[in-house]
């Protein structure tokens, strides 16, 4: 969606600030957060998603330049008249006949349905993945791996480190959530879950994607700033 309103005309930062808001401020990860881990960390998700929102905005114009995004968006806006084209779609229709179209309360049924097989997905991934280090990685090598007891390096380093096991998780949005379970029951600090949670806007999937969609350029300067 978010691909498809930059191609429509969108600014590219207000396309990545839907997509930001969309995945770290709905309902239902809040719901499991406080299901799996309580409620400050759904306090810290709710009140730390509209933070990164504020310095993506703020940052954006200099971290996404003109420059590159235009060349981007002019790609992606031909390819999509392109298949408008090869679809034989003539002049858009008024809403009012479009609600009143069979045809687009499937195309709306099929989307919502679609959405809701990724999240089961997402969800069966997450828990057998989150399950899977809880049984076979014991608690001293999650120690080893993240810092215990170093005051605020262990934060920044444990936030680092989960950064990385994110990107290589293959789970993304209310997924992570159960393996952020694991990492909190490991030992990993609060600040290092938060920071797991966060990344699932970089997980390995989705860099692939931003390569495909943007360029290697954008998808680089996404993950780090996402990263960061």
């Amino acid at each position: 969606m978010s691909k498809n309103l930059f191609a429509r005309g969108a600014d590219f930062i207000t396309a990545q600030v839907f997509m930001m808001a969309s995945t770290n401020l709905v309902l239902e990860l809040g719901l499991v957060l406080i299901v799996l881990l309580g409620w400050p960390f759904a306090a810290a998700e709710f009140i730390g998603g509209p933070l990164m929102i504020i310095l993506l905005a703020w940052w954006g114009t200099l971290l996404f330049p003109v420059r590159l995004t235009r060349p981007v968006q002019e790609r992606l806006r031909e390819s999509a008249l392109a298949n408008s084209a090869d679809a034989g779609s003539s002049k858009p229709e008024r809403l009012g006949s479009r609600l009143r179209s069979p045809a687009t309360w499937a195309n709306a049924a099929s989307y919502a349905l679609a959405d809701l097989t990724m999240l089961r997905k997402e969800l069966l991934i997450g828990f057998v993945v989150a399950g899977m280090l809880s049984a076979l990685v014991p608690d001293t090598l999650w120690r080893i791996v993240f810092m215990q007891n170093q005051g605020i390096w262990t934060s920044i380093q444990n936030a680092l480190i989960a950064h990385l096991i994110a990107i290589i998780s293959f789970v993304c949005s209310v997924g992570n959530v159960a393996m952020a379970a694991a990492l909190w029951t490991g030992g990993v600090s609060f600040g290092g879950v938060i920071a797991f949670i966060f990344a699932d806007l970089i997980t390995l999937p989705l860099l692939l994607i931003y390569r495909k969609y943007y360029g290697p350029r954008l998808a680089l300067r996404i993950c780090s700033v996402f990263g960061c």
